[in-house]
């Protein structure tokens, strides 16, 4: 394996991790770093890597700036017969990225040019500060302020996480003012985001047979709820050949969760339009509001580049 434009090697862990990610963070295709992998391809591995991904996490969190959570993981692999580390990272929404140390400069800003990262010219710095999505969930001041998460909580319980004290802080749901923004709103056990289901007897909307609605809760809650009427819907089908009886489903039930799931945590939330999901005789609509991201075009859409639009979801989703 060689280095690519999306791909960086490095032996062990450096002072230069920040560097290499904040690159891949403005670069509009994202990038994969491995670390135990000299420039040449060569595995060395890593001594500890248990302790190496911890201190990749936190040095990530601390020092990048805006918040890169949510935009990067990080796996343990094997390669080779030793251990190395695999860190997956995302187009970032919010461009430009930098270190929290020399801020929005030349010295702070980075971006990827072949198989280096390189300092931003100052120019170009002012011209992406200039589009960042200012409108984002997480800087809209949510209307309510006296908001709980006991659902929420209880979702990270049963996959195996405790919420501590600092739990609306830890998962960035507070505006810069350090008031709840849009996305603690969604998350609450209470909001007014209403979630409809809709099916219909034949090809178009002109026979309404079953309205159902969700949401006005935990927007986990209200994706759990889609999740399982839909799955309802997902009938299974019987063919009889002259071999054997094939059985199948409607719609393949892996990509039809996804496909939901997807739509909740992309959705364009600003304009208060949720996503919506319609059933008809012969195929499922599945609505998610909102145009492409800021600095995805049409073309790199349809290319396969992705940069996540609302980040804080994401992450949560995740856990």
């Amino acid at each position: 394996m060689t280095e690519t434009n999306r791909i960086e090697y490095k032996q062990e862990l450096t002072e230069g991790l920040e560097k290499e990610v904040i690159a891949f963070l403005n670069y509009r295709e994202g990038g994969i770093i491995y670390i135990g992998i000299d420039k040449t391809g060569n595995t060395y591995g890593l001594a500890d890597s248990d302790s190496d991904q911890l201190k990749i996490k936190d040095r990530l969190k601390n020092n990048i700036k805006p918040s890169a959570l949510g935009l990067f993981d990080i796996v343990s692999e094997e390669h080779e017969g030793k251990d190395i580390i695999k860190i997956i990272v995302a187009s970032g929404p919010e461009k430009p990225y930098h270190l929290r140390k020399y801020g929005m400069s030349e010295k702070g800003c980075f971006m990827r040019i072949g198989t280096a990262a390189e300092p931003m010219p100052q120019k170009m710095i002012d011209m992406l500060f200039s589009k960042r999505t200012r409108n984002s969930i997480s800087k809209i001041r949510a209307a309510i302020q006296d908001l709980s998460f006991s659902q929420l909580k209880i979702y990270y319980e049963e996959s195996g996480y405790k919420l501590g004290s600092a739990f609306a802080k830890n998962l960035e749901l507070f505006t810069e003012d350090g008031t709840y923004n849009y996305a603690a709103y969604l998350l609450a056990d209470k909001n007014s985001t209403s979630i409809k289901v809709a099916k219909y007897s034949g090809t178009n909307r002109t026979d309404l047979i079953e309205s159902n609605e969700y949401g006005n809760e935990c927007l986990a809650k209200a994706t759990k709820q889609v999740i399982d009427k839909i799955a309802v819907e997902n009938r299974m089908t019987t063919k009889i050949t002259s071999k054997e009886r094939e059985q199948s489903y409607l719609w393949n039930p892996i990509a039809l969760r996804e496909a939901i799931i997807n739509a909740f945590v992309h959705n364009d939330y600003t304009n208060e339009v949720p996503p919506k999901f319609e059933i008809f005789s012969d195929r499922i609509e599945i609505t998610s509001a909102g145009g492409l991201p800021e600095g995805l075009s049409r073309q790199e859409f349809f290319e396969g580049f992705s940069v996540p639009r609302n980040k804080e979801l994401m992450r949560i989703f995740k856990d």
